[in-house]
């Protein structure tokens, strides 16, 4: 892989792992992620942190730093970014891949409503729904802001530091975890919460499916927000499948 130059956009745990892969291999790659996260894994490459300044900005820096792959292994609904490097790359003519684990699947016994973002997730929380888990992380909170007189929320996030929320303190409870989650505390956490409805998005991956799982024993229905949709690219499912692919010749 001589002359190789990976640009890899990470933040997600798969992209850790082909991080690792990368270093081991002795591929030349830099690993950029937003910064959003303030608790990570340090991976084993060069490191940049934040935003390229949209597609013209991401145009100059891989011409700037002569990357000659991209990887996008960033979270499935960092949509903008993903969007960003398929313009930059079309624009260059350089090989993109999106490595994306599967959707989840509804099994026997799931109980869920699918929408399109959060905005329709807020307006789909039925009023008898009180207790709501909202699994989805600080971004996209503020969807629910109007809803803080009807519900009771709980809040799971990964760092105790961070912007302000954009919900009355009163109206949520706040949990600071890093997955995976197991079976058996996503059932406690349902119990003890009293929750009565999930929001979630479908991300896909073992490290919290855990609370699709407890809400099936339980019963509890589950708001499921669907991926934003992307223009057509390669793609693969694992870090494994990554490396193959920087290893195929290129016409």
């Amino acid at each position: 892989m001589a002359m190789t130059q990976v640009l890899l956009l990470g933040g997600t745990f798969d992209a850790y792992m082909l991080s690792a892969m990368l270093h081991e291999a002795g591929v030349a790659a830099i690993y950029s992620y937003a910064g959003a996260t303030r608790t990570r894994r340090t991976p084993p490459l060069p490191v940049r942190v934040g935003g390229f300044g949209g597609v013209r900005g991401l145009v100059d820096y891989l011409i700037a730093h002569q990357i000659t792959h991209v990887i996008d292994a960033t979270h499935p609904f960092a949509a903008q970014m993903s969007a960003n490097a398929i313009a930059a790359c079309s624009r260059l003519g350089l090989p993109l891949l999106s490595m994306e684990r599967p959707p989840w699947q509804a099994q026997p016994g799931d109980r869920w409503q699918h929408v399109p973002d959060m905005a329709a997730a807020a307006k789909t929380l039925n009023p008898l729904s009180r207790r709501v888990f909202l699994a989805i992380g600080r971004k996209q909170l503020a969807a629910f802001a109007g809803l803080a007189d009807r519900h009771r929320f709980v809040l799971r996030v990964i760092d105790q530091e961070g912007d302000a929320l954009p919900l009355p303190p009163s109206s949520y409870e706040l949990i600071v975890a890093r997955g995976p989650f197991r079976l058996a505390d996503e059932l406690a956490l349902l119990g003890q919460y009293r929750i009565d409805c999930i929001v979630s998005k479908n991300a896909g991956g073992a490290d919290t499916y855990a609370k699709i799982e407890a809400a099936r024993q339980l019963g509890i229905p589950v708001v499921m927000v669907d991926r934003p949709v992307l223009e057509p690219r390669t793609q693969c499912q694992s870090p494994q499948q990554a490396m193959e692919w920087l290893q195929r010749p290129r016409r």
